[in-house]
């Protein structure tokens, strides 16, 4: 299942912090045991093994388990490393697993040179001479331990040279590089279910570009409320940012600037990447300057998550000259324009994908029934919810936390009602992707939301949810009086604006279709005040008498 493989990472939920690769022989005694208490000391939590688990020419599946749940690897690099097949089956597992997920890998070149890895001479070189020969019916083997050691010999880390070094300066140095990353980075919580998350995730990481390490990158992540923006932004800061001299989360930038100023906002990026400390700021054009001097030389990870106008970006990261190289900056918003307007490329601009109907149907199950198996008499009212859903996550937590333990015809009550008016939680994640929009766009996406109720077949494709949000914006322009509506849908408020003739110049669109062929009394004047009619639908209705007038705006009409 997904949530599981690679859910640890996503989710930062550590089992041990630290990992350590080593040749017993050589380090084990003396070095490694000074550096695993002095880990030890600092509260930092290090998986130990011991000589029993390293059996067999393999590396054995608890190690293997135990490499995946750790959030730093430290590789000690002595001179007989290089003898052991296991140890070289542990560097190529470290290196396969942490760097496809942006961990900390931290070489420490024990009296060897680097240069030893990466061309191989010295006891390296007699050790994979040995090894040819040793495994001549598999070279492919050997030649992936080259590869391995190579790779390892460009990561930064610390070497003890002969006659100079200082062991415990060293392991001081070790201790608090560690410790640095891991207290800097807090991690963030997620998702009690990552259903579809891993794959979302990885696939931002791929438009991030970490491999170029010389420029500096923006990417946006886009889509509508309640689609899991946020939730793939956090998880890509759990499973990157341990890359970066810095890393900061700002969540909710549209409602925080609003509330405690964009000043303040810029306070907490300084406080979280420089540690600039109680600093204040009078204004966002004193917190500019200082921002671009701070960082103009460091390599972090910034994201800015709900973003919903230029002036936060301009207060936060005008620019990617404001940070170091190799910096990357993240910003999610549901308005792909800002983006756009912002010069990000459409290549870095990641849209957000709905769930499709297996890990929709998983992640309502975890929601309603806690377990990924759904009980065959609930099946239909789970497909129901599904088609309702429209792959939102946000839509499926609510109505499986909503009816986790109610039965099959509540179920079909709850949906009945959502139907009718949708639940709070999901309609303000998408009004406010509604809100963010130009009012030229307001118009016309709620127009087609008002459309799409009547239209079949191949002319629009609009989603139950998305239709019956719309409609719950426009019934909030006028809870008690439909007249006061742009839109007017639902019988029984037509029938009421029409026989008491309540209307208004607000109305810009009627679909009447009753649910049972009736005559409708009215008095024929309803449209009259009706400036701004655009649309007329009237369907299984008869009229008293026929409308003594009709506005000059009206440009679809269909009365049968």
């Amino acid at each position: 299942m997904e949530q599981q493989a690679g859910s640890s990472s996503i989710t930062y939920k550590w089992t041990y912090d630290v990992f350590i690769s080593f040749h017993g022989e050589d380090t084990r005694l003396g070095f490694i045991g000074h550096l695993r208490e002095a880990l030890r000391q600092r509260g930092i939590h290090v998986f130990k093994d011991d000589e029993g688990i390293r059996t067999g020419e393999g590396i054995t599946a608890a190690l293997f388990k135990a490499i995946g749940e750790s959030r730093v690897a430290i590789i000690v690099f002595s001179k007989k490393y290089a003898n052991s097949t296991f140890c070289l089956e542990e560097l190529s597992k470290i290196l396969e697993c942490f760097k496809e997920e942006g961990r900390l890998i931290y070489p420490v070149f024990y009296y060897v040179d680097p240069s030893e890895l990466r061309r191989p001479r010295r006891s390296y070189a007699k050790a994979l001479v040995r090894l040819e020969e040793r495994f001549k019916d598999n070279k492919e083997k050997v030649q992936k331990w080259r590869l391995a050691l190579s790779l390892a010999a460009e990561l930064k880390g610390c070497h003890l040279k002969p006659k100079i070094a200082n062991e415990q300066e060293h392991i001081a140095g070790i201790v608090s590089e560690v410790s640095n990353r891991i207290n800097r980075n807090k991690p963030l919580s997620i998702t009690d279910y990552p259903v579809g998350l891993v794959s979302q995730a990885k696939e931002l990481i791929s438009c991030l570009k970490l491999e170029s390490t010389k420029e500096t990158k923006m990417v946006g992540i886009w889509g509508a409320g309640g689609i899991g923006k946020s939730t793939i932004a956090r998880a890509v800061y759990n499973l990157i940012g341990d890359l970066f001299e810095g890393a900061c989360f700002l969540s909710n930038v549209r409602k925080r600037s609003k509330n405690i100023g964009l000043s303040h906002l810029q306070e907490t990026l300084l406080d979280q990447l420089v540690m600039e400390k109680n600093l204040k700021l009078g204004d966002i054009h004193e917190g500019i300057p200082i921002i671009k001097y701070r960082l103009s030389q460091k390599k972090i990870l910034l994201i800015l998550d709900d973003i919903d106008e230029f002036e936060q970006l301009k207060a936060l990261a005008k620019s990617c000259d404001w940070f170091g190289l190799g910096s990357r900056i993240v910003i999610t918003t549901r308005n792909k324009q800002l983006l756009v307007s912002h010069g990000i490329d459409s290549e870095s601009i990641y849209d957000v994908k709905e769930l499709n109907y297996e890990e929709s149907l998983q992640l309502l199950n975890w929601h309603a029934f806690k377990n990924e198996n759904v009980d065959s008499n609930y099946l239909e009212v789970c497909n129901r919810a599904i088609h309702y859903s429209c792959g939102f996550p946000l839509a499926l937590e609510v109505i499986g936390s909503n009816l986790c333990g109610k039965g099959v015809d509540e179920w079909n009550d709850a949906l009945d009602q959502f139907k009718a008016i949708p639940y709070k939680g999901v309609l303000e994640a998408v009004q406010l992707s509604y809100n963010a929009l130009e009012e030229f766009e307001k118009k016309k996406n709620s127009l087609i939301w008002s459309v799409s109720s009547m239209i079949k077949g191949d002319c629009v494709i609009m989603h139950d949810l998305i239709e019956d949000m719309g409609k719950e914006i426009v019934r909030h322009e006028s809870q008690d009086e439909p007249g006061e509506r742009s839109r007017l849908w639902f019988h029984r408020d037509i029938l009421q604006v029409l026989q008491h003739d309540t209307e208004t110049n607000k109305v810009e669109a009627i679909v009447l279709d009753l649910p049972q062929g009736k005559e409708v009394q009215w008095s024929g004047n309803a449209f009259m005040k009706m400036k701004k009619l655009k649309m007329l639908v009237i369907k299984n209705a008869r009229f008293s008498k026929g409308p003594t007038y009709l506005p000059n705006s009206l440009r679809w009409l269909e009365w049968k």
